[in-house]
């Protein structure tokens, strides 16, 4: 199997193609012919894990970054962006996936990282259409304030004593635990 590259001008569906590409396509993209599509794709749920990501070698940032995007990319994990202090967040379902991005990290991107515990107990996307109440809630609760790979504001939450108290002292704010909503 690909042992051979051809062009091809038509594929059918059910057809295994490759698409040379240089960071345009994701996963769970889909390619029509013009036809406008309207479906969400695969929901980003909420982390069990959580750790800052660290470079183990200043002199390979380029890889790093490469690294933690196109891994990002394939959905290993969640990248967030804590917006207190700008560094790194990695959420993962368990721990096998933080050896498993570190491992790959070394072998694929020649990158070495160490990880670093950070105690958050949830990852909340938020949204309101109070936008005043969003403002405040955002000021009072900076430190805890992120931004997913996408842009979207995230709630990290470090305990649920602490996100059962902001939803109830902030009530037209939506706390939602995917990333689809």
């Amino acid at each position: 199997m690909a042992q051979r590259k051809t062009t091809i001008d038509e594929a059918w569906a059910g057809d295994i193609i490759g698409l040379p590409d240089n960071g345009t396509f994701k996963i769970g993209d889909t390619l029509t012919e013009g036809e406008m599509l309207h479906f969400r794709g695969l929901p980003s749920f909420s982390p069990e894990m959580f750790k800052y990501i660290e470079n183990a070698d200043p002199m390979k940032q380029k890889q790093l970054a490469k690294g933690i995007d196109q891994l990002m990319d394939e959905g290993v994990a969640q990248l967030f962006v804590n917006q207190f202090n700008g560094r790194k967040i990695i959420g993962t379902v368990g721990q096998l996936q933080f050896e498993v991005i570190q491992y790959r990290l070394l072998n694929e991107y020649n990158a070495s990282c160490r990880w670093e515990p950070v105690s958050l107990y949830k990852a909340c996307w938020i949204e309101s259409d109070d936008a005043a109440e969003l403002d405040a809630f955002k000021k009072r609760k900076y430190q805890f304030m992120a931004k997913d790979r996408e842009g979207r504001d995230v709630f990290l939450a470090d305990s649920n004593y602490v996100l059962q108290m902001a939803q109830m002292d902030f009530k037209h704010i939506k706390f939602h635990f995917t990333s689809e909503f």
